[in-house]
Order: C-alpha cells, then structure tokens, then sequence
C-alpha cells in the first residue's frame, strides 16, 4: 500500500469540505460569544490559546480519526477556558499574578539596564532595531524602553 500523494479519494476532499467549513462556522460563531479577548494578543499564554485552537482546527480539518462534533467540543473547551481564565484575572489580583507577567523596564534615560537585559534575554541589537522603528537613531534620544507582556518592545522618546 503506498501514501497519496496529491489524491486519496473523493470522499476525503468531501469532508475536509464539509467538516472545514462547520468546524470554521463552530469557530467563529464561540469565538464571537466568547468575546474580544479570546484571541487577544496580550500575553504568551494568550499567544498560547490562540495557537492551541489554530492546531485543533487543524487537526479536525485533516484527521479522519476526529469527528466534528468531538473537534467542537475541544475548540469550545480551549475557548470556555480561556474565559474562565481571563474572567478569574480580572476579578482577582492574586490569578492576575499567576497567569499575566508584568512590564519590564530594559532603557532607563537612555541606558541599557544591563542585570534586567540579560535575565529577559535581550540583547542591544534588539533593542536597538526597536528603537530605530519608533524613529529614534540612537539610544541616547530615548527616554525608556519597556518589554511589554506580549514580548513587544515599546519605546518612549525624550520630551
């Protein structure tokens, strides 16, 4: 027995299909009720979420091993514990700090805080390119650069 390569048979094609496009419809219908901030990007566990329900997906478009209805059910628990989640951090200081890191704070009045660079894992190339595309051609010109939770670098010119 050989591997296809480029066709099996119509009945794949048929439910890759059918299940592609319930499985999106499913999606996209949990997403909407579940609100704005479950593809949010404002952290690496939501990063995490977001990839998890893109592999259920997956996993439901391609294997045939995966029935729609149990791929439904693993987007709606990726989604319902993200809810759960999100809603527990906004009520609570304490799951707040469990789950959300905070800001860090790599340039101070234009020097490299070096301790805090390299526990972060950041080095002055990066930085630097971070400061060029916030318009700013030396570090010297900047005020502060912070690590922000989503691993994004925000940058803040002299007044």
């Amino acid at each position: 027995m050989h591997d296809p390569l480029f066709f099996d048979n119509w009945f794949g094609l048929f439910r890759v299909l059918l299940v592609g496009t319930l499985a999106y419809v499913g999606l996209i219908v949990m997403l909407r009720c579940s609100g704005k901030r479950t593809l949010s990007k404002m952290n690496a566990f939501d990063l995490v979420v977001t990839v998890a329900l893109g592999s259920t997906l997956a996993t439901v478009l391609l294997s045939a091993t995966v029935p729609l209805f149990e791929g439904l059910l693993a987007l709606a628990l990726l989604i319902c514990l993200q809810f759960g989640i999100t809603w527990a951090s906004v009520r609570s200081q304490r799951s707040r700090d469990l789950i959300k890191s905070e800001p860090t704070l790599i340039v101070h009045k234009g020097q490299y805080l070096d301790q805090v660079m390299r526990r972060q894992r950041m080095t002055q190339e990066e930085v630097l390119a971070a400061v060029r595309q916030a318009g700013h051609l030396d570090i010297k010109n900047v005020q502060s650069v912070v690590l922000e939770t989503d691993g994004s670098l925000s940058v803040v010119g002299k007044a």
